[in-house]
């Protein structure tokens, strides 16, 4: 019996709820995306689109338009990535308000959206400098090959960190307020309700407006600051004289 058909090895196997609730965010998404390609398979080219079709027709057109704006040319179809991170970020940050554990609030998950940001970085690097890419940790002098390899990782460390700290800090004042208000309702309402029930009277009163600020609209600006430092980390990779090639050759088209 090898270690995949051990039953001890499964009983070992015990995922936080953050990551469950990752993965089950992740599959959902999934789901969408099969079933918008197969709308997309069967709808009519001649025929607008409608229902979920057109929404989903709508934010890839905005995020076109926000790629084209930030990034420049050269990043045409990085809205198509944009569209697979956006969604997961936002409810990892927001699906706090229906009492499920945050993803956000478990390390891992900051880690890996920013691994892929920081991978994409490079790959970019890479893609146009080509042999040059290596020479930027050289550069000015041979001696500053250490100082250049620590500042690479400096993204992914301030994004990992960002993001994982507001999530937790948001987690763990809603927390504290949540008991406090506990333990005055008990304080306040014991002597008249017996049991558990008498600490649930007040906290419905100021709960919901911390969840509406740190769940929705902190949720929603972390999610665009993410989305706006992973457009611009990326972008400043291309070298400068593609972009005023790009450029020349978009200003013939027009004159044509």
């Amino acid at each position: 019996m090898d270690k995949y058909t051990d039953p001890a090895t499964w009983n070992s196997f015990n995922p936080s709820g953050e990551v469950i609730v990752a993965l089950f965010v992740i599959g959902i998404l999934v789901i969408l995306a099969i079933v918008v390609g197969i709308l997309a398979r069967r709808a009519d080219p001649l025929k607008r689109p409608k229902g979920l079709l057109k929404v989903v027709e709508w934010c890839v057109e905005k995020l076109d338009a926000f790629v084209a704006d930030i990034m420049g040319p050269g990043f045409e179809n990085f809205g198509g990535i944009l569209l697979a991170i956006i969604p997961f970020l936002f409810i990892a940050f927001t699906i706090g308000i229906t009492g499920l554990p945050s993803p956000i609030n478990n390390l891992a998950v900051p880690l890996v959206l920013a691994l892929v940001t920081f991978a994409l970085i490079h790959f970019t690097a890479m893609r146009y400098n080509k042999g040059k890419y290596f020479k930027r940790f050289v550069d000015p002098l041979p001696v500053f090959l250490p100082i250049n390899l620590l500042s690479m990782w400096a993204p992914l460390i301030s994004m990992t960190l960002r993001m994982f700290g507001n999530g937790v800090v948001g987690w763990v004042l809603i927390t504290i307020v949540n008991n406090a208000l506990e333990s005055a309702s008990t304080a306040i309402f014991g002597s008249v309700i017996a049991g558990g029930a008498s600490g649930i009277f007040l906290v419905p009163i100021i709960t919901p407006v911390l969840h509406a600020y740190f769940d929705l609209f902190s949720g929603f600006v972390q999610t665009m600051v993410f989305v706006f430092l992973t457009c611009l980390f990326i972008a400043q990779e291309r070298p400068d004289e593609i972009e005023q090639e790009a450029e020349m050759g978009s200003r013939k088209e027009a004159v044509k």
